[in-house]
């Protein structure tokens, strides 16, 4: 399966790998290079922890690459009045009398200590394409399913999607 990604996304994934490339790769180097100079390497600490640090590094990059080239490219665009990537809105949980505010993004930036839901969680997955008013059936599984009811819809600029989370 292929992760979805945003070409904000992609655009996030590339600046990192730049980033550790041109930077953090340089100055892995360098403590491998001071730490080797530091005499006998099998009882060097320091160098088995600069050498762990380096390929830390260096599987980031892979794993970044890997996920860029193999992601399949969605669209952040939505309709004005319909929920879509990026968007924040506001849902009313019948069950629970409740009314909690998320933001839909790629799994990639989910995370839901924040209020950051996937778009292919089951709640992200309900509320993509509804507008404000509509009452939504939750499918969790073959067993149990919710009633919510969207509030309200906002869209998130660019520049606030950018302070969610760099990878």
């Amino acid at each position: 399966m292929y992760d979805e990604l945003t070409e904000q996304d992609i655009r996030k994934m590339e600046e990192e790998i730049e980033y550790r490339k041109l930077v953090v790769r340089k100055q892995a180097l360098e403590a491998v290079k001071e730490a080797r100079a530091q005499g006998d390497l099998s009882e060097n600490f320091e160098y088995h922890a600069a050498k762990k640090d380096k390929n830390q590094n260096e599987s980031r990059i892979r794993y970044l690459e890997k996920m860029i080239k193999t992601a399949r490219v969605i669209s952040s665009d939505s309709a004005e009045d319909e929920v879509g990537m990026n968007n924040t809105v506001e849902v009313y949980f019948e069950e629970d009398d409740m009314v909690e505010t998320y933001r839909i993004v790629t799994t990639i930036r989910g995370n839901s200590l924040k209020n950051l839901i996937s778009n292919e969680s089951p709640l992200g997955k309900a509320l993509l394409g509804h507008k404000v008013g509509d009452r939504v059936e939750v499918k969790v599984n073959e067993n149990y399913s919710y009633f919510v009811e969207i509030r309200k819809i906002e869209n998130t600029s660019d520049e606030q999607n950018d302070k969610i989370r760099s990878f």
